[in-house]
């Protein structure tokens, strides 16, 4: 049952925990404002400056790559710059009135600089805008308007340990798929030397158990916060008990920094990680074997995080309509096939979803999760409230689920006004 690995460790992949310090839309550099509400975007000679985070070479050339053919063909310049800091670097250029044209943006900024005016709403302008997987729309949707293109995504699966899995008289039929099941195979795998399951102890990880339960810490478009429903309680009740079990563990109390080492050096039978742990494996930990299944539904069913960053435009950008059109390039199914061949991403549109299952069939229970994932919450300041709610679970094992999350509840109530 081992798998074929693929890399990813894009920048899209990881959830930025700390808080973002936001600077004022510029003055900006253009004569003609752009009026995204009745659909006109400013147009002109100069050329687009993309500012992306990369993950490593692999994913630097393709998109460099991508970028100039599309130059080529539209005769429009552009020029891609990695950043060292893209949080920093994309608010320095805010702040000087001199952002990129086109750049990654997390999913805990989209709010802060919409709010600001320092985005383009474009969303409903994109040709492919109905390909996108709802979910993801959301996550990029700020007072009702589709900001910008989700340029991939990752959801959160189950990795297990194939020979830890057949040392414990396990098989196939085994795997879990309701928490229950989770429970069980978690005390059979749990031995002197090694935890059936290890993971973050923390929301990103965590929160998939609430999404199985049928909570989140706010609804699908953050407007309201959820934090402490019954549905949230009993989730953390639940993995509060296989804390006290010790059939689970956090990455941090058996030695590790996160899942994916856990797992990889094997103090661990069992994790919950995004597909970039197939690129951090095959580095760092080749021969371990593994297989990897759709996470155990629990009490409302099927339930996973999902995590992205989307193309922004800047709102100052004096060339917004061939910044729009490099974007749709950049989405189109034949480009986000390409990054993925090259690093990793799965696709965030729909229509390609069968040509990447056809290409990494090992990882389709990570492309799975897109029909039921849940998105962190995406209102200005949520980064801060994540990161006090995290170090709240941390003593999740002696603490009451329902006061952490009525502390959390307080949190996000205050954020909404």
């Amino acid at each position: 049952m081992q798998r074929r690995i693929s890399r990813w460790l894009s920048v899209g992949a990881l959830a930025t925990a700390g808080a973002i310090a936001l600077s004022g839309c510029g003055s900006g550099f253009s004569d003609t404002p752009s009026d995204s509400a009745s659909g006109e975007l400013t147009s002109s000679d100069d050329a687009l400056t993309v500012l992306i985070g990369s993950s490593g070479d692999a994913e630097t050339k393709a998109v460099t790559d991508a970028v100039a053919a599309w130059s080529t063909d539209s005769g429009t310049d552009a020029k891609v710059t990695v950043a060292s800091d893209l949080v920093q670097q994309l608010s320095q250029g805010f702040s000087s009135g001199k952002p990129a044209d086109v750049f990654y943006l997390s999913t805990d900024a989209l709010a802060g600089y919409a709010a600001n005016g320092s985005l383009l709403a474009y969303g409903d302008q994109l040709a492919n805008k109905d390909d996108f997987y709802p979910a993801l729309v959301s996550s990029f949707t700020y007072d009702d308007k589709f900001y910008c293109a989700p340029k991939d995504f990752s959801t959160l699966a189950l990795e297990i340990n194939t020979d830890l899995w057949s040392e414990a008289g396990l098989t196939d039929a085994d795997i879990p798929t309701t928490w229950d099941e989770l429970e069980a195979v978690s005390k059979k795998l749990t031995t002197d030397d090694h935890v059936g399951l290890a993971i973050g102890g923390e929301y990103a990880r965590v929160g998939a158990f609430m999404a199985q339960a049928g909570g989140n810490l706010m609804n699908d478009d953050s407007t309201e916060a959820t934090a402490n429903s019954p549905e949230n309680v009993e989730a953390l009740t639940f993995v509060q008990k296989m804390l006290k079990e010790g059939t689970l563990k956090y990455a941090s109390d058996v030695g590790a920094g996160w899942g994916g080492e856990a797992f990889g050096k094997e103090l661990s039978a069992m994790t919950i990680e995004g597909n970039w742990i197939t690129g951090g494996l095959q580095n760092d930990f080749p021969d371990v074997k593994y297989t990897i299944a759709e996470l155990p539904a629990g009490p409302a069913g099927q339930g996973t995080m999902q995590f992205s960053n989307c193309w922004g435009i800047a709102a100052d950008s004096p060339n917004q309509a061939a910044a729009l059109e490099l974007v749709e390039q950049l989405t189109s199914a034949d480009s986000q096939l390409a990054f993925s061949k090259a690093f990793g991403p799965m696709p965030s549109i729909q229509s390609a979803a069968a040509d990447w299952s056809s290409a990494n069939p090992d990882l389709v229970p990570f492309l799975a999760g897109a029909d039921y994932a849940k998105g962190v919450p995406t209102v200005k300041g949520a980064a801060d409230v994540v990161t006090d709610f995290n170090s709240q679970l941390e003593s999740l094992k002696t603490g009451d689920p329902q006061q952490i999350l009525d502390s959390t509840q307080s949190n996000l109530e205050a954020l909404l006004g």
